[in-house]
């Protein structure tokens, strides 16, 4: 029996976020007087949600007295600039239009914040991805699989046997093991390869149309 829904978590996975994170993480340090990170810096601090991403960006993280309102900054600046380099990686949309072709349901649940979270999946992916959790107010973030949890509930109460997680990290594969749910990790990402081979994992896959054959594959 084929998988009936497709989680997949949003950065690193679906979109290539990491350059407008950088620059908007750098945006913020400028107005402080903080030199700025690499881009590899930043590949290393996502993945926990944007608060413990400025967290590990700033000089001193929460224990800086200019902290929170560096970090409302990052907020509101990200907000209005995260599709200026932001793209769908190659052969995620032909996925994506393949997947709803096939009736198989489909949500994001990510740890970036919940209007950043709705924005680019109604701007970059096409309207195709049905429903979307982010980072919110009350809601538990990844490796708790909260979000999981209510995404296959607004897909039609799906059962976690009956769906596939797809994600690039250590959080997502954690997150798949709470559940626990079947998991693909995605080599692609803002991980290393060698990191996804040391995660508990079913499969790695090096491009978006792997995925497919492995929908059937129980």
């Amino acid at each position: 029996m084929a998988y009936k829904a497709v989680i997949f978590d949003l950065d690193g996975t679906l979109l290539d976020t990491l350059e407008d994170l950088t620059d908007s993480v750098n945006h913020v340090l400028a107005a402080w007087g903080y030199a700025p990170r690499p881009i590899g810096d930043i590949r290393r601090f996502v993945g926990n949600g944007i608060r413990r991403l400025m967290i590990r960006a700033f000089p001193d993280g929460e224990e800086n007295p200019a902290f929170e309102q560096a970090f409302s900054m990052f907020k509101d600046y990200y907000l209005t600039h995260n599709r200026i380099k932001t793209r769908p990686y190659d052969g995620i949309l032909p996925l994506l239009r393949e997947l709803h072709g096939r009736g198989v349901g489909m949500a994001v649940v990510s740890n970036k914040h919940q209007p950043s979270v709705d924005a680019l999946c109604r701007e970059e992916l096409e309207g195709l991805i049905e429903t979307a959790f982010g980072d919110a107010p009350g809601r538990a973030r990844k490796p708790d699989p909260q979000g999981v949890r209510l995404a296959l509930e607004r897909l039609g109460g799906i059962d976690p046997s009956d769906a596939l997680y797809v994600g690039d990290s250590e959080v997502d594969a954690k997150t798949a093991a709470n559940l626990p749910m079947d998991c693909v990790l995605c080599a692609w990402g803002f991980r290393p390869r060698e990191v996804l081979e040391a995660l508990p994992h079913k499969t790695i896959i090096e491009k978006p149309e792997e995925l497919l054959p492995l929908l059937s594959l129980r």
